[in-house]
């Protein structure tokens, strides 16, 4: 009877929870799930029936994916913050995720160049996936803590920085140079918002990047560079795709193809043509080509709206939150997608070499689907908090004043 009872409340507790659902976080993120098994179908469907397969294959397959995220963000927006910062939460944690970057390294076979997914048959696992959420919730706790005793993460916490640099290291082994600048960048955001110079870190996030593409850069034009393998011929592509058309070059020609053919309005859902086997992986990496293709640039720009106001609304509820630890969740969460979104558009577009990460929401993948929903349903889990303060308990809105906030 007991059991029966404690079942009854937390049903009730969940249902209860729904008139604090921020619709501003979840119309959009619902919005763009739609788009993209819609995308991935069209992107995907001609190429299944040429390899002997059935056309609805892998929207299937996105449709179960996208289900398991929508599933997985309301578990996520309904269970309780302060159990992801026990120190068993935190433990266990680093050691999966650690476990799961060597097992990927020793085991699994290498794709495109890099060791990325452990499979399981039914469902590949890419750990970089994960390592993403991991650092936003781990160090967004340890930078919190820090701060809260008065000193300072870049100085005063070796154990996390032992951590950041082997995780990076063993990304940066497999490798997969995409994965690594993403949670880099996670890392770096977070850092400056809770305890850094933002003068001094800008210029090291702007410069370092600068430097290591020019030395590249020269490299490759010096000559000393060729033949170095899967990621070489790559940046060798981003430097001149009309020279590798051939070889190397030829997804970033066939994407500005696409691209071109898509013009402003698009060629109508269904009629792309470089889809056709001449642009690979067109439901994954360049699924905005085939995108672009269709929907043309009005098409494009709705999607990318969408997704900027979602990462405006997340860096809101992080201005509002009344703690540093929620703030930094949300800062590590909007950085995530930003640098997720900025690496997949100038991949296509030429601005920036292919790297081989996916548009959020959009791109056909279970790991990162469910990475990306569990994130958004943090977040939905902070925001809805924040509207039970405000409307149950009456605590009005204060802005911040300065000083460190609460842990």
């Amino acid at each position: 009877m007991k059991k029966k009872k404690l079942r009854f409340r937390k049903i009730r507790s969940v249902w209860n929870n729904v008139r604090y659902l921020d619709y501003y976080i979840l119309v959009p993120y619902l919005a763009l799930c739609l788009v993209g098994i819609v995308m991935v179908y069209s992107a995907s469907a001609s190429i299944e029936m040429q390899n002997g397969g059935t056309p609805l294959g892998y929207l299937v397959k996105q449709t179960i994916y996208v289900v398991m995220g929508v599933a997985v963000m309301a578990f996520m927006a309904n269970y309780p913050l302060r159990h992801y910062r026990t120190p068993r939460f935190l433990r266990d944690s680093t050691l999966v995720v650690g476990a799961l970057l060597v097992i990927v390294l020793v085991f699994s076979r290498a794709v495109n160049g890099a060791k990325g997914w452990i499979s399981l048959g039914f469902f590949n696992i890419q750990p970089v996936e994960i390592c993403k959420l991991y650092f936003i919730l781990y160090l967004a706790d340890r930078m919190a803590k820090i701060r809260q005793r008065g000193q300072h993460f870049t100085t005063d916490a070796k154990g996390p920085w032992l951590i950041i640099v082997v995780f990076l290291g063993l990304i940066m082994i497999q490798p997969d140079i995409g994965g690594m600048a993403i949670n880099g960048a996670i890392i770096a955001i977070m850092l400056l918002a809770a305890d850094y110079k933002w003068g001094v870190g800008l210029g090291i996030i702007l410069v370092l990047p600068a430097l290591g593409y020019l030395g590249l850069e020269r490299l490759v034009e010096s000559g000393l560079l060729q033949g170095g393998g899967y990621q070489v011929a790559r940046f060798v592509a981003f430097l001149n795709p009309f020279g590798n058309a051939s070889g190397s070059g030829s997804q970033l020609v066939n994407s500005y193809y696409a691209i071109s053919n898509g013009g402003v309005f698009g060629v109508g859902l269904g009629n792309s043509i470089q889809k056709m086997g001449y642009l690979p992986e067109p439901n994954t990496d360049f699924i905005m080509s085939i995108t672009s293709e269709e929907l043309g640039l009005v098409g494009v720009t709705a999607i990318l709206v969408t997704l900027l106001f979602l990462i405006c609304r997340i860096i809101q509820v992080g201005v509002r939150a009344d703690s540093l630890y929620q703030t930094l969740i949300c800062y590590g969460s909007a950085t995530f997608f930003t640098i997720e979104t900025l690496f997949n558009i100038g991949g296509v577009l030429g601005l920036l070499p292919i790297t081989g990460v996916t548009f959020p929401f959009i791109s056909y993948g279970g790991s990162s689907m469910l990475i990306l929903s569990a994130t958004v349903g943090i977040i939905m889990n902070i925001s809805m908090q924040q509207n039970r303060d405000r409307l149950v308990m009456g605590k009005p809105f204060v802005p911040e004043t300065g000083g460190v906030k609460n842990v």
